[in-house]
């Protein structure tokens, strides 16, 4: 039999204490992240505490740090619900976005910066998988999403400043969400492999006014296809799970 304090105790992961609340916190977070939740979904306490097998106080825990974070609401007397999307935010979150990745490309080609062996093989990897030939191209919608957001993270992480990776990872983060559906038609994946290498092109040659412009033009974009998104391609996201 399970005790309370079993199922609380912390864990250690690569020398790292990684409490329960965390662990259910990355868990919510994540469900919401692949429409396993959806805006305006209501859950309560007991209900995550039984599907994940954890005491009530952590999954209090994390979904009071949800909360903070603007994922969830508490309810009076009737659980939790997952807030609708806050649209204003995404806006200001992928200016910010343009921002940090544009100084990060500006880093990448500013010839008197001499690229780390780790940089350079960021950078190799990304040509690896974007420039290669139309017809090796993946058509999986999931994997194409999740090498996006790859390629501006490790973009970010190439020009060796980790407080601009730092701050970036936690604007992915927010935005993964909103992201992902935009990778739910073709012609947005064919669009990314062509706008990809032709920013890598620019990177490798050290074309910072050509790599920043390019850049920036994808990620708007991405930003106006944002806010075509309706509830209806919410719940379509979730039937595809």
């Amino acid at each position: 039999m399970t005790t309370e304090k079993s199922k609380t105790s912390p864990k250690k992961t690569r020398g790292t204490r990684v409490s329960v609340a965390d662990e259910v916190y990355e868990k919510v977070k994540q469900d919401i992240a692949e429409f396993r939740l959806i805006p305006g979904d209501r859950f309560t306490e007991n209900e995550l505490s039984l599907r994940l097998h954890v005491s009530r106080t952590p999954v209090r825990q994390s979904l009071y740090r949800l909360q903070q974070e603007g994922y969830v609401e508490v309810l009076f007397r009737s659980g939790w619900r997952v807030l609708p999307f806050d649209f204003e935010k995404f806006e200001q979150l992928y200016d910010l976005r343009i921002l940090l990745e544009s100084a990060a490309v500006a880093k990448l080609c500013d010839a008197t910066v001499v690229r780390t062996p780790q940089g350079q093989a960021l950078v190799d990897a990304l040509a690896a998988i974007w420039l290669v030939a139309p017809d090796q191209r993946s058509a999986d919608t999931a994997q194409v999403s999740q090498w996006d957001e790859q390629f501006h993270c490790a973009l970010v992480q190439a020009c060796g400043n980790m407080e601009i990776a730092r701050v970036h990872k936690e604007v992915t983060d927010r935005i993964r969400i909103i992201r992902r559906l935009d990778f739910t038609k073709q012609a947005r994946i064919d669009a990314t492999y062509d706008e990809h290498a032709k920013i890598l092109k620019a990177i490798q040659k050290k074309r910072a006014d050509q790599a920043i412009l390019l850049l920036r033009a994808h990620i708007a974009t991405s930003q106006a296809e944002v806010r075509k998104i309706t509830l209806h391609q919410v719940f379509m996201a979730r039937q595809g799970q």
